[in-house]
């Protein structure tokens, strides 16, 4: 299988979570997030996602967390895992918008 494998694979559980209408979630600031991001996402900083949980579980849908390299978003999707949403990290956002 390898490593490309898991990337596909990756790829192909982002298309089937963007097809039940997951919501996008790009934790950066404020400003990078006015500089450029996927239509329709939501924009929660970081440094607020743990404020957010009740709002985010209240979704009722998937959960794909972006960021700029993936760093944040994987911190995004463990706090919010942990809290029992059903979430992934979708990487860097330039990444992702790609994917769906």
């Amino acid at each position: 299988m390898g490593f490309f494998s898991f990337l596909n694979s990756k790829s192909d559980k982002i298309k089937e979570w963007n097809a039940k209408g997951a919501i996008i979630v790009d934790v950066r600031s404020k400003e990078e997030f006015r500089s450029g991001h996927i239509k329709g996402a939501k924009n929660i900083p970081l440094p607020g996602i743990n404020t957010k949980l009740k709002e985010l579980k209240g979704y009722e849908k998937p959960i794909i967390f972006c960021c700029a390299s993936g760093m944040r978003s994987g911190q995004a999707t463990a706090i919010s895992k942990q809290a029992g949403i059903e979430c992934m990290n979708g990487g860097g956002w330039s990444s992702l918008s790609r994917k769906l």
